[in-house]
């Protein structure tokens, strides 16, 4: 076996790649080498964007460390990447770092069926030194501080770019307001050698990435006690992975116009590598950028050889296992697209809007997704469209549900595979299916379940005690048969400025008092706040419900209308109620204990109503009654 793994290895390989890049790409574009190491990087980042593997790579003469790019980690999760074995290298850089030579492993297979022999050879390591007259100077360092590469003595790494960039110099006023397309704090368009971004860390110093901005945010400012400021970040993408990078400032002066997104920029050092902030993006790196007054950006005329976007899908059925507050990428069928709706902040009082779209995939479930700000209100994707979102936040109100990310993308029509695969999917059965919803499924922890909709009756309910042990939410097919009328409302904060909702009191003064705002109002807001009492063929059950839900209930009037009728005693107000009865609704409701004095009771409170589509249930019925052949 290790004769046959000896023929087929690329022998002195290592020599060509490092010397000549060019030369190696042509003579061995796809080598084949031996492992001889597979060892985890020591300094990773709890919670990272995946684990990351140093792995030693012999081809008979010389070995040479390199490491593994997270997209390719799979070959060890697997068990086929083990010392030993025989790899195809399908995609890789080449760097040469202060002597060090190292590969960035972006695709590789292993050929199992040589198996994994004893070390083939003797190889030693590769000395940059006895080819350095043929050799570029490098200048793009990946990932040094993962290979035991001495740091840099302070100062050593501050002067530029090098040779991405010889002829660095500061950048000055005149430089920042350089147009869109040439090169920021100075360079050259020669980059023989560039750095992968999954070979960053805080001990890279003269380095240049090649990357795609995937997404751009708008400039944001920031007022406090020490001063104030401004900031914008893009996400950055190459064929090895992705990072972010922040502006502050005079860089977000300098920078923003000339970032573009969809476009390909050459980025070189100084520019600070930093751990990364989770709680701020939703980029699987460990590491971040920030741009530096000599940071040199200039813009790609080549950019064949970036991807456009990477998306890392999940299917809409599982998302009732991911974690709450978890990002994710989905991609599905556009069934609805929902209004604009213009909404203010609760905590800081400011407009904002909203807009919620209900997509569906061959998992057999719909989710909503709510996209804001300008995507909301430019959003013109058409019904029955594929729409792909890289970065949504998984909520769990009434089951799951999902929200754009301020840095998340949204691509319409996407060329790719999986967008191919859903639209013949959804064009020969999709169309005429039906969908279930994570609103159905039972409480967080509730597992994903089945396909088809889960529908609770009142006397399930009962018998199942939902609500007991954990909050549960499930879907009720019931009629309203009676609301109170003794107190369907409360008075609210009135204040418009920063809306708390909070219930206000009366004062003597004829004022009504809110201790949340410590303000008084001269007159309250009211908001629904009703207990009402629905039947279905099994049983009656009270439920609670607040404003959003009170207001569609009584067909559009508010509270506020619905008291003063009250207060005027006109009969409209018990004609309101009377026509809010007998009416059928799809409720969401969710389940918890509460205590109330010393005794414990199931509150059954509904997050969402819709009226019964009778049309849809029809669809349904006929669909269980061909799952039973009759």
């Amino acid at each position: 076996m290790s004769d046959a793994a000896a023929r087929q290895i690329s022998r002195g390989a290592f020599s060509v790649i490092f010397n000549d890049p060019e030369k190696g790409k042509e003579q061995f574009p796809v080598p084949i080498f031996q492992c001889l190491q597979v060892k985890p990087l020591g300094n990773q980042q709890p919670g990272g964007g995946g684990e990351r593997y140093r792995v030693v790579l012999s081809d008979m003469d010389h070995y040479v460390q390199t490491m593994l790019a997270t997209q390719a980690s799979h070959v060890v999760h697997d068990g086929k990447l083990v010392r030993g074995c025989i790899v195809r290298v399908k995609s890789y850089q080449a760097n040469s770092v202060k002597g060090k030579n190292i590969l960035i492993l972006l695709d590789l297979e292993v050929i199992e069926s040589l198996g994994t022999p004893e070390r083939i050879g003797e190889p030693v390591v590769y000395d940059a030194s006895t080819s350095a007259a043929a050799a570029p100077t490098n200048t793009t360092i990946g990932g040094t501080g993962f290979y035991g590469v001495k740091k840099e003595e302070p100062g050593a790494g501050g002067g530029g770019g090098g040779g991405a960039a010889s002829s660095t110099k500061s950048a000055t006023a005149a430089d920042y307001a350089r147009p869109s397309g040439t090169s920021y704090g100075g360079g050259n368009a020669a980059h023989p050698n560039i750095c992968p971004i999954e070979g960053l860390s805080p001990y890279s110093h003269k380095w240049t990435i090649k990357a795609r901005v995937t997404s751009k945010s708008p400039i944001r400012t920031w007022h406090k006690a020490s001063g104030e400021g401004k900031l914008f970040s893009v996400n950055l993408l190459d064929e090895s992975g992705e990072i972010k990078a922040t502006g502050f400032n005079e860089q977000c002066d300098a920078l923003y116009e000339l970032f573009q997104e969809g476009s390909v920029y050459y980025i070189s050092s100084p520019c600070r590598v930093n751990i990364a902030k989770k709680q701020f993006t939703n980029l699987p790196n460990d590491y971040e950028l920030t741009f530096e007054r000599d940071t040199q950006v200039e813009k790609a005329e080549d950019s064949s050889n970036v991807p456009k976007l990477r998306f890392n899908f999940c299917n809409l059925g599982a998302l009732q296992s991911v974690d709450k507050d978890a990002t994710v990428d989905v991609i599905g069928i556009l069934k609805e697209i929902g209004e604009t709706a213009s909404l203010q902040s609760r905590t800081t009082g400011k407009p904002f809007d909203k807009r919620e779209l209900t997509l569906v995939d061959d998992s057999g479930y719909s989710v909503r997704t709510t996209v804001w700000g300008k995507t909301a209100v430019d959003f013109d994707a058409k019904l029955e469209s594929v729409v792909a979102f890289k970065g949504v936040r998984v909520s769990d109100f009434g089951g799951r549900s999902l929200s754009l990310l301020q840095s998340g993308v949204m691509s319409v029509e996407p060329d790719i595979t999986e967008a191919h695969h859903l639209k013949g999917w959804y064009d020969s059965v999709g169309r005429a299916g039906t969908f279930a919803s994570h609103n159905t499924m039972g409480g967080a922890g509730g597992g994903a379940g089945g396909r088809t909709e889960v529908v609770k009756t009142i006397g399930q309910v009962r018998e199942e005690n939902l609500g007991m042990d954990d909050t549960a939410y499930f879907t009720l097919k019931a009629t309203v048969v009676f609301i109170k009328q003794e107190t369907f409302a409360y008075p609210a904060c009135s204040n418009t400025d920063k809306p708390c909702q909070k219930k206000v009191v009366e004062v003597g003064d004829g004022t009504w008092r809110c201790e949340s705002c410590d303000a008084n109002h001269p007159a309250p807001l009211y908001r629904y706040t009703m207990m009402l009492n629905v039947n279905d063929h099994t049983g009656q059950l009270w439920l609670s419900c607040f404003d959003d839900v009170g207001k569609m209930l009584m067909g559009g009037t508010t509270a506020n209308e619905l008291t003063r009728m009250q207060q005027d005693e006109d009969p409209a107000f018990g004609k309101a109620f009377e026509q809010a009865n007998c009416r059928k609704y799809s409720f969401r409701v969710r389940a918890k204990l509460d205590t109330f004095g010393d005794a414990q009771r199931i509150r059954y409170q509904i997050v969402g109503a819709t009226p019964i589509d009778f049309k849809s249930e029809g669809h349904k019925l006929a669909e269980l009654i061909k799952q039973f052949q009759l």
